[in-house]
């Protein structure tokens, strides 16, 4: 099962408030996708929340475009940032990244986001949001949503 964006925010806002927060913290992001033979890549990568979607735009014939495009799962792990405070906790969002092909769809894309022409544009369906972080410097707190399941947390000492 899988869901957009907006189908996860209106399940847990409180989460996806954070996670957007966490994203917007920072413009670079950790990107992990499939090789050809199955091996996994990790790139960096901009990512976009736009019209209840969370977008993926990459350059032309990169080779993490060509991986999703030959296998569709990723990972996306939020920039912890400086230091080790990761403001807001550890993201990391997983699921299926569809290439859009529709002209419209992609100019409406283009023209609020405005990326070097040409560009390879993908939208997610969520099969998992996690966040992790620390409580009052003795908890560890594991926050997992999946489409269709009511969160877990998860409180380790």
């Amino acid at each position: 099962m899988t869901a957009n964006w907006a189908t996860f925010t209106e399940a847990e806002p409180d989460l996806a408030r954070t996670a957007e927060e966490r994203f917007g913290a920072f413009t670079h992001h950790v990107l992990a996708t499939l090789r050809k033979d199955g091996s996994p890549r990790t790139t960096g990568l901009e990512v976009r929340f736009l019209n209840g979607e969370l977008w993926l735009g990459m350059m032309p014939d990169s080779l993490k475009a060509l991986d999703l495009r030959r296998d569709p799962r990723f990972a996306l792990q939020a920039n912890p940032g400086e230091g080790q405070s990761m403001g807001g906790g550890d993201v990391r969002v997983s699921g299926r990244a569809i290439e859009v092909e529709d002209p419209a769809q992609k100019a409406a894309y283009g023209e609020e986001v405005e990326p070097p022409e040409p560009f390879h544009l993908f939208r997610t369906e969520l099969t998992e949001v996690v966040r992790t972080y620390v409580e009052e410097d003795k908890y560890l707190v594991v926050q997992v949503w999946k489409p269709g399941e009511p969160l877990r947390t998860i409180k380790r000492s």
